[in-house]
């Protein structure tokens, strides 16, 4: 069992007391040190992975703000950040995080997969000099998760994709597609590990067994909101549009993952409002 670290945005979220629709990169220009603390935490819990707070770091993001000269001076940060944090750990590996273009959970907003490939190309290259792997994170329709494959290959690295599906049926992708449909594209591209993440742990449950048997490794982490608010629909919303789960504790959350490890899932962590602790519980439990 590879144990991933848990959620980036909703920590830093917490730690600085407030939410800005730069999401996490508002800490990497106001509080890094805060996202190194973060990343030190997650090793110290039992995670074998720290993802780079690189999620929101697009060019379209970063274009609406008028913070475009930005781009490469906090992508580097954010990488650098995971690297020292691994470092100091004498362990683990580094995944370049590259989420979804146009907004998380609105594939329509979403450009075509050619021309999402050029742009997920350039931060791919940004990011590996530093990652060892890359994950395509939260992709919600076929074609943005076919883009971010075309562009995420084009260096050499591993590349791991994870789709987000629909909070009440988790056997269909957020842009309404069956995950089933995504098999083919899947088989054409030949991603490392296939995971399902930022969703309900019921919807990832069902999710599951769909990719299950098809000859890459699977994963699995989700997500501790109630359901993603309706006006949580561009880059300009703010998480605090979104309320967590109370019964969604380190325990509670152990025992979605020991499903999803019977399910065949060997990677296995948490996204938003899935913390240290909760990272802490399952690596004791799967023996990290």
């Amino acid at each position: 069992m590879i144990i991933l670290d848990g959620g980036m945005g909703q920590e830093l979220v917490k730690r600085a007391g407030k939410a800005t629709d730069l999401w996490s990169m508002q800490a990497l220009l106001d509080t890094p040190e805060i996202v190194r603390a973060i990343h030190d935490e997650y090793f110290a819990a039992g995670a074998e992975i720290a993802t780079t707070n690189t999620y929101s770091i697009l060019p379209d993001r970063l274009i609406s703000k008028g913070l475009i000269e930005q781009l490469i001076p906090m992508t580097r940060s954010a990488c650098e950040m995971a690297v020292a944090a691994r470092d100091v750990h004498g362990s683990g590996q580094v995944a370049g995080s590259l989420g979804p273009l146009g907004f998380s959970y609105q594939p329509d907003k979403a450009p075509p997969a050619e021309q999402a490939a050029e742009v997920y190309a350039d931060m791919a290259q940004l990011h590996a000099e530093y990652v060892d792997f890359h994950i395509l994170e939260t992709m919600s329709s076929i074609d943005q998760a076919r883009g971010g494959l075309m562009g995420a290959g084009v260096t050499g690295k591993p590349v791991w994709v994870s789709f987000s599906v629909d909070d009440s049926d988790g056997t269909k992708l957020r842009s309404g597609e069956p995950l089933l449909g995504a098999i083919s594209m899947l088989e054409e591209f030949q991603p490392v590990t296939v995971l399902i993440n930022c969703s309900v742990p019921e919807a990832v449950s069902q999710g599951l067994p769909i990719l299950a048997g098809r000859g890459f490794n699977l994963g699995a982490y989700a997500n501790g909101f109630t359901g993603i608010h309706s006006d949580f629909n561009s880059i300009h919303a703010t998480v605090d549009l979104l309320k967590s789960r109370t019964d969604l504790g380190p325990e509670q959350y152990l025992n979605f993952a020991k499903t999803w490890a019977a399910m065949g899932a060997s990677a296995i962590g948490g996204c938003c409002e899935v913390g240290p602790e909760h990272i802490a519980v399952m690596a004791k439990h799967f023996g990290v």
